[in-house]
């Protein structure tokens, strides 16, 4: 056996080196590739950031990655593949540095040498893998979706739940703790509705809806301290645009925030954060967990003025020794000022920044081309656009990496229509890197037969632990644990 593999591999040696680059056609241009990872900065345990050469047919590729440091890796075939192993050891020699790569493409039978691009290894880890949602497109009907998780130092993907298991199941909002897992809200929609909630292997059913509260809770975020997490309530509507630029809104009809205790099965709540007068929604906890941020607008009569509701970023003091909030409402970004509404703010868990998505009007920005990343510095109160990350298209939900050094974003940049995940780093100084496409082994291939949608990704610090038959059971059962407002 040892001898067959061992000749297998002479066989493809003399293969590869059978088309040798002979007297190339120096061009001073880059590479055309797909995904475009020319000048990215990437982590030393992600997966091969394979490519595929889209600039015409040709024949043959023949690639050389060098380690500024030390190390190198030729590939010399009609992909661009590189091994895991070779790939997982040239980064790490090289954390903190660069990598060079020289492609030359040969296109009827001639080797043409492109201008080499780098890309920079960050000397910050990244976590363990990524967990989001993919949802074949559709609007009323639940069509197949699932929440999956994948490791970011391999292509290795598994679903941690579906909704094929369960007949006309919505699998909505999931959330960790500061990435952990062990941790998890998981809201669900439809006949078997409720929110599924495990905290250190204590797992739940509840129902959140109850009669002092608009619906059942909607857009989770834990506190820092794992003993609160903060939901807004929901009564919403869909609508559709008439215009071939715009596709689908989500309006809030009344919406409100509060605070759930596991603990004790309670609901906590604050008459500043009920007002009928303005929507409330998408509550987020700051990292030293004393503040609640949370998103503002002024009611307004739905449908004739839904183009004038317009999210500021507000917060409201949070006492965790005992629950209770702060008397005053502050309005940290004005963004109907602007003329501008935001949504989905994610502080970063050092505490110096919230990120969040600025569009034109309204909350559901998944849907708005001209929505952005933009970023609020706590310590000077300074907003700015992402200019480094953002596209011509829609950047809309997002979340940062345990250790604030990296952010996962979703972006309809690619084709317009899918959301697809792009990374990308920031630094101790607040630089940020050019982002870059979720690696995939044969990257054009996958993307481009993939007729799903990434949707509210988040990095997960190690794998999840989700016993799936337990869960479908308890999804199924008419058991559901009740919540109670605390008065």
């Amino acid at each position: 056996m040892r001898r067959v593999i061992a000749y297998i591999t002479t066989i493809l040696w003399f293969a590869a080196c059978s088309n040798p680059v002979t007297n190339p056609e120096k061009v001073d241009a880059w590479p055309v590739i797909y995904p475009d990872y020319i000048g990215v900065t990437i982590p030393a345990t992600i997966a091969p950031m394979n490519f595929d050469c889209i600039g015409g047919e040709h024949e043959r590729v023949d690639v050389t990655v060098a380690g500024g440091k030390s190390g190198r890796i030729h590939i010399n075939g009609k992909k661009v593949s590189f091994s895991q192993d070779e790939w997982r050891a040239l980064l790490e020699a090289n954390k903190g540095d660069s990598l060079l790569f020289t492609v030359c493409i040969r296109q009827g039978g001639i080797w043409r040498q492109y201008r080499p691009f780098p890309m920079y290894v960050s000397p910050y880890p990244i976590d363990y893998g990524v967990v989001y949602r993919k949802l074949a497109p559709g609007y009323e009907v639940y069509s197949k979706m699932g929440i999956y998780e994948r490791n970011l130092s391999s292509f290795d993907e598994r679903p941690l739940l579906e909704n094929t298991m369960v007949t006309g199941m919505c699998l909505n909002c999931h959330a960790f703790n500061k990435t952990n897992p062990d941790y998890l809200s998981l809201h669900i929609r439809g006949k078997n509705g409720g929110t599924l909630m495990r905290i250190d292997g204590r797992r739940e059913m509840l129902n959140t809806k109850t009669d002092s509260t608009l619906s059942a809770c909607v857009y989770p975020y834990w506190h820092p301290g794992g003993k609160y997490i903060a939901y807004s309530v929901n009564n919403t509507r869909q609508s559709f645009h008439t215009v071939k630029e715009e596709r689908v809104e989500v309006l809030d009809l009344a919406s409100d925030v509060l605070v759930y205790h596991p603990e004790t099965h309670e609901l906590l709540r604050s008459p500043l954060l009920q007002k009928k007068e303005v929507f409330e929604t998408f509550p987020v906890f700051s990292s030293d967990g004393r503040k609640l941020y949370f998103c503002a607008a002024e009611a307004r009569q739905i449908p004739a003025e839904y183009k004038e509701i317009r999210y500021n970023l507000c917060s409201i003091g949070f006492n965790p020794e005992d629950g209770t909030f702060g008397e005053r409402v502050d309005t940290l970004v004005n963004a109907a000022a602007m003329k501008k509404s935001i949504s989905f703010p994610r502080p970063s868990y050092d505490g110096k920044y919230i990120m969040f998505t600025l569009s034109d009007y309204g909350n559901f920005s998944i849907w708005h081309k001209e929505a952005d990343l933009w970023l609020l510095d706590v310590q000077d109160g300074a907003v700015r656009p992402i200019r480094e990350v953002n596209s011509n298209d829609t950047e809309s939900f997002h979340n940062w990496s345990s250790n604030s050094r990296w952010f996962v974003f979703s972006s309809r940049r690619g084709d317009g229509l899918y959301t697809r995940l792009y990374l990308a780093s920031m630094d101790e100084n607040g630089m940020i890197s050019k982002p870059f496409l979720l690696p995939q082994k044969n990257p054009w291939e996958y993307y481009d037969r993939l007729a799903y949608s990434y949707n509210v990704p988040d990095f997960t610090c190690e794998p999840v632990k989700l016993e799936r038959r337990k869960v479908e059971r308890e999804i199924v059962s008419a058991k559901r644990v009740p919540v109670r407002v605390r008065h």
